[in-house]
């Protein structure tokens, strides 16, 4: 028990030393995160159909 708490305290005093972001940067890292993820779905959206598009087309004239 006296593991625990020594951990605890460590972990109080070390949360002290966290630098919080504003609410303002916070919701500015949120935005670009799901713009980035956005983009990189569309990227992967678009591989995919040209990727299939071309196995149909490989498949389709028996090549």
């Amino acid at each position: 028990m006296n593991a625990l708490t020594s951990y605890l305290r460590n972990v109080r005093t070390e949360m002290a030393h966290v630098v919080w972001p504003t609410p303002r940067k916070a919701i500015m890292d949120v935005i670009a995160v799901v713009v980035i993820s956005a983009i990189v779905a569309l990227l992967i959206t678009g591989l995919d159909y040209v990727f299939t598009s071309l196995v149909n087309y490989v498949v389709s004239k028996g090549l």
